[in-house]
């Protein structure tokens, strides 16, 4: 029995994932602001049309860190130097002496426009790649990607899930706790009020740790796993050696004096390896899913949407187009390639091609009845 594309569901987990990655890699590869907005505007415009009803709105907190990044960087760079130096001092700073150990850093001294311009193109990059993740965490719960992570890395999966569910919570707790305080009449703000949410706040997420801890050990995990030791042995030499390959590959094919063999044959062969260790593993350590959720063409689409944004911009970054990194020194309106545009924009056909959430095409029925 196969589901029509056009009836609401949830999409496949790994699917937006992919779409999340690809927008980040995407946004990783320039420096150009124009670019980067509309990477943020693109992640944002699908969060809007597809996320559903009572999933946790990752999105804002992690564009909110992003913006804060952006101006911790700047403010560092006009106190410690360092970067991009040019000629257009805004300002000077009193200057204090450091060692000549420092590495070139300073405490004080000229600010330019060159300086604070890149450190603003970096945080900005930087708070695109964090808004794309916010973004994968709105649409899709890394709990339910945690169904799929294969048998050998379930333990590194878990630690990964709950360590990216760890921050729209407490963003979640923080926003329950105040929303408490003011329905008692306490509309505090400032320094006072923060402290007086925070002690609230570490409470929930210590209850929420020993539920998750109790859910856990309810579910078997970390239970004892079948295994020889011939199996055993056989995992962990493939898995030093799938690790080695990588690591080797990687390194031959970013050093231009390396040998030949020495890059893509030994990545491909170390993958490989990595591959089999984890098949060994998943072979001792059966699962069975309740409910899978279907790969349809939606799913096809959405992950073709985030791959071509990071295929194009990894393409365009390799020989230098224009627009990808714009002139610092001196500084000049940073130029806009259409091509780079029309790839990014691709991204938002995810929010047309994703089926309707359930929660979300309930409350449009419900609405258009009434």
């Amino acid at each position: 029995m196969t589901r029509s594309p056009t009836l609401p569901r949830l999409l496949h987990p790994a699917a937006w994932w992919v779409w999340g990655a690809g927008l980040a890699v995407a946004a990783s590869r320039t420096t150009n602001p124009f670019l980067l907005v509309l990477v943020v505007a693109v992640a944002g415009w699908v969060v809007l049309e597809r996320r559903d009803v009572g999933s946790s709105n990752a999105f804002a907190p992690f564009l909110l860190v992003g913006m804060f990044a952006v101006g911790l960087r700047v403010v560092m760079v006009a106190l410690l130097g360092g970067g991009v130096t040019g000629s257009t001092v805004l300002v000077r700073l009193p200057q204090l002496p450091l060692p000549a150990w420092s590495g070139g850093l300073r405490l004080g001294g000229p600010v330019t426009a060159e300086g604070i311009l890149a450190a603003a193109y970096d945080g900005l990059r930087l708070a695109a790649m964090l808004a794309c993740l916010g973004a994968t965490n709105a649409l899709a719960s890394p709990r339910r990607l945690l169904r799929y992570v294969p048998a050998t890395l379930y333990e590194v999966g878990t630690a990964v899930v709950v360590a990216l569910t760890f921050a729209p919570q407490l963003v979640e707790d923080a926003r329950r706790v105040r929303l408490a305080r003011r329905l008692r009449g306490h509309t505090g703000r400032g320094i006072r009020e923060i402290a007086r949410l925070a002690v609230p706040v570490l409470v929930g997420a210590l209850e929420r740790s020993l539920h998750l801890a109790a859910s856990m050990e309810s579910r078997g995990y970390g239970r004892a796993v079948r295994r020889t030791q011939r199996s055993a042995r056989l995992g962990g030499a493939l898995t030093i050696l799938g690790l080695l390959g990588v690591v080797l590959g990687l390194y031959g094919m970013l050093d231009t004096t390396s040998p030949v063999a020495l890059g893509l044959p030994t990545l491909v062969a170390g993958t490989v390896c990595a591959t089999a260790a984890l098949l060994v593993g998943a072979r001792r350590d059966p699962r069975t899913r309740y409910r899978r959720d279907p790969w349809g063409v939606p799913e096809t689409l959405v992950t073709l949407s985030g791959v071509v944004p990071a295929g194009v911009l990894i393409a365009a970054s390799i020989p230098g187009w224009g627009g990808v990194a714009p002139q610092q020194v001196p500084a000049v309106v940073p130029t806009v390639n259409l091509a780079l545009v029309a790839a990014i924009l691709v991204g938002a056909a995810a929010a047309v091609a994703a089926p309707v959430p359930p929660q979300v095409a309930g409350l449009r029925t419900a609405r258009a009845e009434a």
